[in-house]
């Protein structure tokens, strides 16, 4: 997949394109689903296959009072587009002046003048464009105007709930990593740089690695049992995620402790992939209470973790677990 940091970088019109556009925070199968009819379309056409996307995210501009947390990074992101056979990929750099373009001027310059649309794939109730006037009716009319077909397509669910983004925030952001793989299509992940702790994992003989992400969304704090990629292998860990109570912080961390593994992981990459939440954060009286609860946490996890494969660990970027699907 090729990729356009701005409109400016494209020299020439596609070939044919078919494109769609939208935020597509996440990545999930409701997203995968548009970009696979733009890659049918674009292949019954000859043509390419495009999706446009904006960086940073419309409301991270616009409303950043809302403390929108984003489920993908931009890296994420480009590496789960590019899992999913698109041909070009095309940021658009959001500020306020560009959000106060108009539709109508954002399909002539972009769509038409710059890649040369010949049809538009949308998601259904998808909006863009200033005050969200770039809706289905007004493509339709515009596409009769310069020429380019426009296919909206209806809600995509899988019977129970529809597939949105905010709905894997939600489910996320409750804990729910088992549930959200039927949304997202594949095991909520994070990727970060192990980076040096309090060491208090180790002075309760569960050395811990202290994950530094740039990861917006987390899962709720708690204990999880988690696959972790370190460039080939892929380990088993219990995942901590919160403020560590018992010691009184008053910072959110990441940690993992990786079972049956002797190294130095200082400055390394790693992705946790959550498989399952064990319980939520608490408080313990004393740290020999808490060593008993991380031995029974480690205990399940091991139980837990023994057949479990993550799901879409081979989309993932930046890390090397293709065949752990």
């Amino acid at each position: 997949m090729f990729i356009f940091k701005s409109v400016s970088e494209i020299r020439e019109k596609l070939r044919r394109p078919v494109a769609t556009i939208g935020n597509f925070d996440g990545v999930h199968l409701g997203h995968r689903e548009i970009f696979r009819r733009v890659r049918s379309l674009a292949e019954e056409k000859g043509g390419v296959s495009v999706v446009i996307t904006f960086v940073p995210h419309p409301l991270k501009v616009l409303a950043p009072e809302r403390g929108l947390k984003l489920i993908t990074t931009c890296r994420e992101k480009e590496s789960l587009i590019g899992s999913a056979g698109i041909d070009y990929l095309l940021e658009i750099p959001f500020d306020r002046e560009f959000a106060a373009i108009s539709a109508t001027q954002f399909v002539q310059k972009v769509l038409v003048d710059a890649i040369g649309l010949e049809s538009l794939v949308i998601g259904y109730d998808y909006a863009f464009g200033r005050g969200r006037e770039g809706n289905a009716t007004l493509l339709k009319e515009l596409g009769g105007r310069f020429g380019f077909a426009v296919e909206e397509l209806q809600p995509i669910s899988n019977g129970a709930t529809v597939y949105s983004s905010t709905a894997v925030r939600n489910m996320v952001l409750q804990g729910n990593v088992e549930g959200v793989v039927d949304v997202l299509g594949r095991h909520y992940a994070a990727t970060g740089t192990v980076v040096h702790g309090h060491r208090r994992g180790q002075q309760l003989g569960f050395p811990t690695a202290n994950i530094i992400t740039e990861k917006d969304l987390l899962p709720a704090a708690g204990v999880y049992a988690v696959k972790v990629c370190l460039g080939q292998r892929l380990l088993d860990g219990a995942c901590n995620i919160g403020t560590n109570p018992t010691f009184g912080n008053d910072r959110v961390s990441l940690e993992v402790f990786l079972f049956d593994f002797d190294g130095d992981l200082y400055g390394r990459e790693v992705t946790l992939f959550f498989i399952e939440r064990l319980r939520e954060e608490r408080r313990f009286a004393t740290l020999d209470l808490l060593k008993e609860a991380i031995a029974a946490d480690v205990a399940r996890c091991k139980e837990i973790l023994k057949d479990a494969v993550p799901v879409g660990a081979g989309d993932w970027g930046g890390q090397e677990c293709g065949d752990a699907r």
